[in-house]
Parts: structure tokens; C-alpha cells; sequence
């Protein structure tokens, strides 16, 4: 699918500015209507899209473009977040302690190390139901869900191959399974240091707004005999395990032998159907009460699911055009990176960030990825030996500007969706970018300028 620099090209991104507005001003403007009918309105524009790259293109083309956007994106996102989300609602973590300022900056900071361990998707899903409930008597919440998504849903996941996708696919690429910590810890300290004194010092003056209420209710005492942190459904996290080990292992056999009538290789088709057994195991092996004790509905996954599919349908002229580079639509840009075919660090990361924001960060990364690869020598040795800081921006720009939206990495929905079933208030799709404008761009402008 080649698309030429005409304008008239550009058209074939509208479908896709048409879903991410209905997102953004369906549960705002028509929050009835958008609760009821979103997956209508996610099909509506999939159906766009797909008549219009049938009209330009055939339907060879689009067919093959869609059957690989389905094998090779969104079911195995499906069945990722599907896996994930079944195995963590089977977990349920108390932690019995009084919420305090502290102590919900040090719950933030461990989840930021955890997501690097077990994927941003599988720390929040883990996370989010014990963090709400430690805090359940507070009045003023909408911020705890955005710094946790902030915190644990991206930015945590910066320093392991297993922490977000994007570094995922640099791992399939041939970069080192340790190259994140070393390249990526330095940008990690300087991103959460000041987004955690940002967090303490607001969660602190909300505090004692908490308690000047006259409806201020104080929590009640555990019983000092009660162990202060207890789980419960401790099989899921053997299985939680195996996820991980799973996914790393898919990632090591990279040149598996293709299975050409599904379209993908074996390491893929064996850990998607690895992720389908451990959830079936999750669901069988796990008591209902553990669940019932997490509030534990489907409707957050459904919700993700059905929203998703027009999300990646729309994306695929738009990721088409970045991926065809200075002869495509959006050749101004990568010609923007690349001054006199010199990387241009900075722009690199802000450019591969606010896409990333906007659009799925994997792809936006891996677009850029090719780029280097490109103007290195087309080897992942070219870019390790002389584009070191290129792609420590590239990476750094997509992990950690996928915070500046709802949709700029998979589990920040899942965090709004389940915050909201626990009755805590989060802010609509430009409420949160308004919080991530005021408060993570001028964090990753104070990075830019120490790391590029």
C-alpha cells in the first residue's frame, strides 16, 4: 500500500482523526449515547476506512493490509491485555496501611520498578484496585488516578524489554536485552524524580483539604495482630510469571518458522495461544470471591477491546504513510529529524513522543527504528555503535509520552475505566491532557535539554 505526496492522500488519515474525536467528545458531549453505542461508532469508522482503502487500492491490498494489521497487531494485543487482565483480576493485594502522602509516593515509585518486570499493562491491572482501596476514604482522588497512570502505566516501563512494547520490538530488532537499563535508567531518574515531589507535594495539600471537610471520614484502624500487607489468589502470580516467560521467550526465537495459512511464525501463534491457556487456567483455577472482592467486570476489557479494533483499522494508511519516509505524505517530518541527513536528537524525541501520544507508540517507534537502521548501514550493530542517543530518544520519546493521552498506550484506558467503576472521578479525554500538558511537558522539556 504506496501512497503518493498529493494532499488528496491526506484524506485517508481523516477516518482515523474522526475515531480519536469521538473518544475524545463522545463520553463528554454524549455520555449516554457513547456508553451505549461505542463499539457502533468504533465499527462505523473501521467500515470507513476499509471502503476507502478498497476504493483506492482493491481489495488485494486491503485484505492483506487488514488480515495483517488483525494477526500481527490487534489480536495479539487482545489476547495480551485479555490475559493480563484475567490473571491480575484473580489477585487480590490488601494493603493495610494508613494512606498518607509518603506512603502513596513510595506505592507509586515500587510500581514504577514493577512495571519494568511485568509490562505496564500487567503492573496497573495488578495495582490500580489496591491503590484506589487504600485511599477509598478520600475525597479528592481524580489525581491519584492520573499520576498512576502517569507513573505506573508508562513511564515504569522504561528499563526491561518486557516493560512496553515499543522496547519489546527494538528486542525483536536485535537490541540487547539489558540495553534499556543501562541507556534508559539515566532519562527514568530524571522523568520520575520530579513527577513524584509533583505528586507528594499536591497529594499532601489535598490531604489536608480532606480534612477540613465536615463529611471527613477517618479510616478505621486495622487490627494490629492483621499482617499489613496480605494476597490472596497467590496462583495467578505463578501464572503471572509464566506471562512474563512466555513473552521473553517469544521474543528469543525470533527466526521461528512461518505458518503461512495463519499468516504468522510459530513463536507467535505459540505464546498467543500460551496467553489463551493461562487465562483459561485463571478463570478455572481462581475463586469467585477472590474476584468478587476486586469488583472484577469484563466491561473495562470490553471496553478496550471494542474501542481498539477502530483504533488500529484507522492507523493503518496513517502508519502506511510514515513508514514509506521522505517519498510518503508525512516525508516533512522525517526530513525534520534528519537536517543534511544528520539525527536531530531532540527532534527525535519529541517528534516519536507526540506521535506516540496520539497514535499506538509501538508502531510510531518502530517507524523511527527503521529510519536509524537506514541511515546507519541497515543493521542493529550500525545503530548501537554510532546512534546511540537517537535511539535512546526515539525509545525514551515513545514509552514516555504515551502518557499524554488516554489512548497513547493500552493500559491507561483500562486504569480510566476501572478507576471510574470504583467510583473515583477521572477527567474526560481533554480533561487529561490538560493534567499532562501542565504537568509532564515541562518534566520531559527539563529531560530533553539534560539528556539531548
Amino acid at each position: 500500500m504506496t501512497f503518493s505526496s498529493s494532499a488528496t492522500n491526506l484524506l485517508y488519515v481523516f477516518p482515523f482523526v474522526g475515531m480519536l474525536l469521538s473518544i475524545a467528545a463522545g463520553p463528554l458531549l454524549a455520555p449516554t449515547f457513547w456508553h451505549h453505542h461505542y463499539f457502533k461508532v468504533s465499527l462505523g469508522w473501521t467500515a470507513l476506512v476499509i471502503g476507502m482503502l478498497l476504493y483506492g487500492f482493491g481489495i488485494d491490498q486491503t485484505a492483506g493490509n487488514f488480515g495483517h494489521m488483525m494477526t500481527h497487531e490487534y489480536i495479539p494485543f487482545v489476547l495480551m491485555i485479555g490475559s493480563l487482565f484475567t490473571i491480575t483480576g484473580g489477585i487480590h493485594i490488601v494493603v493495610r496501611t494508613r494512606s498518607t502522602a509518603f506512603v502513596n509516593t513510595i506505592f507509586l515509585l515500587m510500581g514504577a520498578l514493577i512495571a519494568s518486570l511485568i509490562g505496564t499493562t500487567g503492573a496497573a491491572m495488578l495495582l490500580i484496585r489496591p491503590f484506589i482501596e487504600m485511599n477509598k476514604n478520600r475525597f479528592y482522588k481524580t489525581h491519584l488516578g492520573v499520576f498512576f497512570i502517569f507513573i505506573i502505566a508508562n513511564i515504569g516501563g522504561c528499563l526491561t524489554p518486557l516493560g512496553d512494547p515499543p522496547l519489546f520490538l527494538g528486542y525483536l530488532r536485535g537490541v540487547p536485552f539489558e540495553w534499556p537499563m543501562l541507556h534508559l535508567f539515566k532519562p527514568f531518574l530524571i522523568t520520575i524524580i520530579p513527577l513524584l515531589l509533583v505528586f507528594f507535594a499536591l497529594d499532601s495539600h489535598l490531604m489536608v483539604r480532606d480534612s477540613r471537610r465536615a463529611d471527613h471520614q477517618r479510616p478505621i484502624p486495622w487490627d494490629k495482630d492483621v499482617p499489613w500487607l496480605s494476597i490472596t489468589g497467590q496462583a495467578n502470580i505463578i501464572l503471572l510469571a509464566f506471562l512474563v516467560v512466555l513473552v521473553w521467550l517469544s521474543g528469543l526465537w525470533s527466526d521461528s518458522p512461518m505458518i503461512d495459512f495463519l499468516g504468522i511464525n510459530l513463536a507467535d501463534f505459540l505464546r498467543n495461544a500460551g496467553l489463551v491457556v493461562l487465562a483459561v487456567l485463571s478463570l478455572l483455577f481462581t475463586s469467585g470471591a477472590v474476584r468478587n472482592y476486586n469488583h472484577f467486570t469484563w466491561e473495562p476489557f470490553r471496553e478496550v477491546a471494542e474501542v481498539f479494533i477502530g483504533i488500529f483499522a484507522t492507523l493503518m494508511p496513517v502508519a502506511a504513510m510514515l513508514h514509506q519516509g521522505l517519498s510518503g505524505p508525512f516525508g516533512f517530518m522525517i526530513e525534520l529529524a534528519n537536517p543534511n541527513g544528520v539525527p536531530n536528537n531532540l527532534v527525535y524525541f519529541w517528534l516519536t513522543g507526540i506521535l506516540s501520544g496520539i497514535l499506538d507508540n509501538a508502531p510510531t517507534y518502530l517507524v523511527f527504528y527503521n529510519m536509524l537502521e537506514g541511515i546507519s548501514g541497515g543493521t542493529v550493530s550500525g545503530v548501537l555503535s554510532g546512534y546511540q542517543l537517537p535511539l535512546v530518544a526515539i525509545s525514551a520519546g515513545s514509552v514516555f509520552m504515551g502518557a499524554l493521552t488516554y489512548i497513547g498506550n493500552a493500559p491507561n484506558f483500562m486504569v480510566r475505566s476501572i478507576a471510574e467503576k470504583k467510583s473515583v472521578h477521572m477527567p474526560s479525554f481533554f480533561g487529561y491532557m490538560a493534567w499532562s500538558i501542565c504537568i509532564l511537558i515541562p518534566i520531559f522539556i527539563l529531560m530533553g535539554w539534560i539528556i539531548f
